[in-house]
């Protein structure tokens, strides 16, 4: 299993970016899809998440709500992030992540087994 992060960068205050992270090694339409972050001394969070059957079943931290978007494409193994009207406490670590086996809870980084590398995403004027 393979999960390789992209699309991270420096951003200003209300701006926008769009994660990728492109899944291999498992049937991608099959598993449920999740994005957590990690800021400096702090532990990892989570973000957003997709169940394997897309469209309405997505899930989002409080923090995000309204600003993020989770979406997948089965097709080219890959879900993304999209990140409207940034905030400076937004700057983290991003990762996607998935779990061996269906969740039932989708907001635990335990349930997760396999993890992308990170990508960074600095929000700063």
């Amino acid at each position: 299993v393979q999960l390789v992060e992209s699309g991270g960068g420096v951003v200003q205050p209300g701006g926008s970016l769009r994660l990728s992270c492109a899944a291999s090694g498992f049937t991608f339409s099959s598993y449920d899809m999740g994005w957590f972050r990690q800021a400096p001394g702090k532990e990892r969070e989570f973000v957003a998440a997709i169940s394997w059957s897309g469209g309405s079943s997505t899930y989002y931290a409080n923090s995000v709500k309204g600003r993020f978007s989770i979406s997948r494409e089965n097709a080219k193994n890959t879900v993304y992030l999209q990140m409207n009207s940034l905030k400076p406490e937004d700057t983290a670590v991003y990762y996607c992540a998935a779990p061996k086996y269906r969740l039932t809870n989708y907001y635990r980084p335990g349930d997760y087994d396999y993890w992308g590398q990170g990508t960074q995403v600095t929000v700063s004027s």
